[in-house]
Parts: structure tokens; C-alpha cells; sequence
């Protein structure tokens, strides 16, 4: 096979590989009488992708045989990373290559693909590929209930107002609108992600035809490779859609090119479980036990509650049953202040209180008791010898 492509032809066929490059990892080129096949299917066969170019859209395009087209059809499959380079920058290929050679030698098992660009440079690379059948997609668009058609700067417009890192959309049609939402997958709730909507009405469409209700979800990073496309040619896009759990059709025809892009979609129940927004969970109030007896440790230390009745474990702990008089010894802390909220003190329903300690290491003043002297602070630092008989004097920590 030998085909030349000039002027912005190059760059098309660069922007079908980068639309490819988001659905799979490899790249089948399917050279047929009718025109050149560009494939690609993830692992998971769950996205397919396929740009057939006829052979208008080349200046040149010849096959060694049409007889060959049979059982000896050529079929390679070349790595998606091995040709992915050769069209990155797509500015600077239709600015400097002037023309585009491709050819398939099934001697050497390569494909010799040159750009002739300006000044009399030419750029060569032999990419070595493998003989392998192409998978083929066996999808009846005609017998899809729904069929949307709109321009592909609409549907851009609509899809760039998702973040890079959604993953899923749901798209949803019904007599008076057309809406698509994110999809929250797991069952995230509204503080964990952002959930947006749009709507369209269908006289924004340019066909609008509706057999019955539908909710789908699908990926949206092979969605924005094939709408790039279109929007670069400035084409429309057909939607074809059914019910949750069938595959949805995006498809761009044109003289020269048809691209079609097929999405499994998710199934009905998990669809309608994640895609709308999960209402966050209502806090319950706690039971309160009949009769509990407060254990407290000190005022630089936690108070809890422990109730009457204990409920054993799945674990098989024992059950051990509390006295009511039962108390923890007091555990002291020096210097702690402990300050408890006024919610903690006010009502049995509310959990255990909660006392915020801070410790001051004695730089904080006495304070003043109830009769109005000084709460002495004990010392930490020792006395030395000379200070025995003396009177009590209490040394700061800088002092020790």
C-alpha cells in the first residue's frame, strides 16, 4: 500500500491518531479498496474506535492487488507509542510538511512513513509492525430508538465545563430536554465533588428524535478525542443511543472520511445509584443509657461514660457488666489547666464531655480559691542544701 497526503489532510490524519490514542494502546492500519482503516479497542473492549479515510482524501492511494483484499489482506498492528510522536505537535506539522508518505512493505514488516516538509527536508521512520486481524465492531445504528445530531462546537461547549479528571458522564433524554451530568462514582457525596449539570432543549439540535427515555453513562476521554475532530473539520456529530447497558454510537461523516467511536455504557441500577447527588448522611443523636455512671480522671484528663449494659462484640469479647459505683482513681497532672465547653456540661443526651487541657509549666499565675488566698503550685524543682530551713519559696523552670 502507498498513499500520499498534502497540505491539511496531514494534520487530519494526525488528529485521528490522537482521538485513537485515547481509546487504546494500539493502532491497526487496515488498508482496503474502499480506503484506509485506522483502528483501535481498549483491553477491556469496552471502547472502539475506527476513521476509515476513502481514497479521495489522498492525492495518491494504490494497493499492489485488488485481489489481495481477500483472505491476504494486509493487517498490522503497530503500537500506539511508536506513532503517537510523529504527530504531536500538529501546529508545527501544518506549517512545515508540505506532504505525507505512507507505505506498508510486508517484506520487512514495517511501515515507512516521510514527511517531506520545507527547504528539502525529509523526515523517514520505519516503524516495524505485526500481522494481526483487526477487531471489528458489530453495531446496528438503525435500530437505535434515539438519535441526536448537533454541531461539534455545541457538544464542546458543553463537555469542557467538566474537570480533566472526570471519568464518566451521564448523558439523559427525554421529550422536553436533553441533560448531562457527571457521573459520581462510589457513591461520593456532594462535599467530595463537584456536581454539574447542563440542559439543552432539542431545537438546539439539528435532529432530534426520541423512541423512549434514556440514562446512560459512558467514559468521557474517548468522547473528547472524537469531538476534537469533528470540531477541527467542523463537522456535526450523530449520537445513536438505547437503554442503560447498550452501547452508544458517536459517529462524523464526511465525502472524504467516516470516524465512528462505540462506548459501553454502565447498567441501569448503577447508573441511577451514582450519577445523581447522595444526600449526606443524617447524624443520630446517641442513646443515652438509662443509669451510667461518669468516670472522671482529673481535670487534665478526658471524662467518659460507661453504661450499665455492655452489648458483646462480633469478636466474642466477654461481656463484663460495671458496678454502679464503680470510679477510676484520679490521675493528676501539674500545672493543667482544663477548660470544659458549656455543651458538655448541659445535658445527659449530648456524648461524653470533653476537657481541653494545656500545660503551662508554671508559667501561668496563682490562682485565687474560693477564700480569696492563692492555690499553691507544686514545686517541681528540688531544694539544695542550703535551702532546707528556709521558707517555701517556688522557682520558676528557668530558675532549676
Amino acid at each position: 500500500m502507498n498513499c500520499v497526503i498534502e497540505g491539511n489532510s496531514v494534520k487530519a490524519l494526525g488528529k485521528a491518531i490522537h482521538a485513537l490514542s485515547r481509546i487504546g494502546n494500539e493502532l491497526w492500519l487496515d488498508p482496503m479498496v474502499k480506503g484506509l482503516a485506522l483502528r483501535s479497542v481498549n483491553s477491556a473492549h469496552s471502547a472502539y474506535g475506527c476513521f476509515l479515510f476513502s481514497p479521495m482524501f489522498f492525492q495518491q492511494y494504490s494497493l499492489e492487488s485488488a485481489s489481495k483484499q481477500g483472505s491476504d489482506a494486509i493487517k498490522c498492528k503497530l503500537v500506539m507509542k511508536s506513532v503517537l510522536p510523529l504527530f504531536r505537535c500538529l501546529t508545527s506539522i501544518e506549517r512545515s510538511v508540505e506532504r505525507c508518505h505512507i507505505s506498508v512493505s510486508t517484506a520487512t514488516d514495517r511501515v515507512i512513513i516521510q514527511f517531506f516538509c520545507r527547504h528539502g527536508i525529509i523526515k523517514t521512520h520505519n516503524i516495524h509492525f505485526q500481522e494481526s486481524e483487526a477487531l471489528q465492531a458489530v453495531f446496528d445504528s438503525h435500530l437505535c430508538p434515539n438519535v441526536l445530531k448537533a454541531p461539534a462546537r455545541l457538544l464542546v461547549d458543553m463537555v469542557v465545563h467538566f474537570p480533566l479528571f472526570q471519568e464518566e458522564i451521564t448523558l439523559s433524554i427525554t421529550p422536553m430536554k436533553v441533560t448531562l451530568r457527571n457521573y459520581q462514582k462510589g457513591g461520593k457525596g456532594p462535599m467530595k465533588t463537584t456536581y454539574t449539570e447542563m440542559s439543552l432543549h432539542p431545537n438546539e439540535f439539528d435532529y432530534f428524535q426520541m423512541g423512549l427515555d434514556s440514562d446512560i453513562t459512558f467514559c468521557l476521554k474517548e468522547l473528547r478525542g472524537i469531538l476534537s475532530f469533528a470540531e477541527s473539520r467542523s463537522l456535526p456529530v450523530s449520537i445513536y443511543l438505547d437503554v442503560a447497558g447498550k452501547p452508544v454510537c458517536f459517529s462524523v461523516e464526511d465525502m472524504v472520511l467516516e470516524a465512528t467511536v462505540l462506548l459501553a455504557t454502565v447498567t441501569d441500577s448503577d447508573s441511577r445509584d451514582h450519577s445523581q447527588p447522595t444526600e449526606p448522611p443524617t447524624p443520630k443523636t446517641p442513646r443515652c443509657p438509662a443509669q451510667s455512671v461518669a468516670v472522671s480522671q482529673g481535670p487534665g484528663s478526658r471524662s467518659h461514660t460507661v453504661p450499665d449494659e455492655l452489648i458483646p462484640s462480633s469478636c466474642g469479647s466477654p461481656v463484663i457488666s460495671c458496678p454502679g459505683s464503680m470510679s477510676l482513681p484520679e490521675i493528676r497532672e501539674p500545672t493543667c489547666l482544663s477548660v470544659e465547653s458549656q455543651e458538655c456540661s448541659s445535658s445527659s443526651s449530648s456524648p461524653a464531655s470533653t476537657k481541653v487541657c494545656s500545660l503551662l509549666f508554671n508559667a501561668l499565675s496563682s490562682q485565687q480559691d474560693g477564700d480569696g488566698c492563692a492555690a499553691q503550685q507544686p514545686v517541681l524543682a528540688c531544694y539544695s542544701d542550703e535551702e532546707e530551713n528556709t521558707d517555701y519559696h517556688p522557682r520558676s523552670p528557668s530558675q532549676c
